[in-house]
């Protein structure tokens, strides 16, 4: 597996290291040893599946807060879709700056997204399904969320949005 640490410290762009031959190719997606080598959560505690029939659907902007905070590796295992993560930390370098990931299922790349981020994402196409391993479990009492469209953040969303649930709509700004 080859590891990129993006701008936003302690999140990596994970790519799998291809043995190839003429039956097509073999690749490690998760090795706990290796993940704890980077310095990253090796503990999986859940797995979700998230899957959108349209194009543009956005979900997000979500975390779970102390002492239920997530570390996430997402992979897009059809289809292609834009995830956003934003550093929550508040000691953080990059506290409250944002980058957008491109992750489909022809480039399979994954994000490894750390605890204290909030995470959401935009569907490219139709029919897009991505996989999620959870560090934590899902506590609805510590769910939290951050509207999408925060004019605080300011994330530029690359479509129109087609689809956005009411929960996501009623999410809170950070500031008015």
């Amino acid at each position: 597996m080859i590891f990129t640490e993006t701008k936003l410290k302690g999140s990596f762009i994970i790519e799998p290291e291809r043995i190839v031959d003429e039956r097509g190719f073999f690749a490690r997606a998760w090795d706990d040893e290796i993940f704890e080598k980077h310095g990253l959560s090796p503990v999986i505690k859940q797995c979700n599946i998230s899957f959108n029939k349209m194009k543009g659907t956005i979900r997000g902007m979500h975390y779970q807060t102390y002492p239920h905070e997530e570390a996430k590796l997402v992979r897009c295992t059809k289809g292609n879709a834009l995830e956003i993560m934003l550093d929550l930390r508040s000691d953080s370098k990059t506290y409250m700056q944002w980058m957008g990931i491109e992750v489909s299922a022809e480039n399979y790349k994954m994000l490894y997204v750390p605890k204290g981020f909030a995470l959401g994402f935009q569907t490219l196409e139709n029919d897009t399904e991505l996989f999620y391993q959870m560090s934590e479990k899902y506590m609805p009492e510590f769910g939290r969320g951050i509207r999408w469209d925060d004019p605080t953040i300011g994330i530029s969303w690359p479509l129109e949005p087609t689809i956005i649930s009411k929960k996501d709509m009623s999410l809170p700004y950070l500031r008015k």
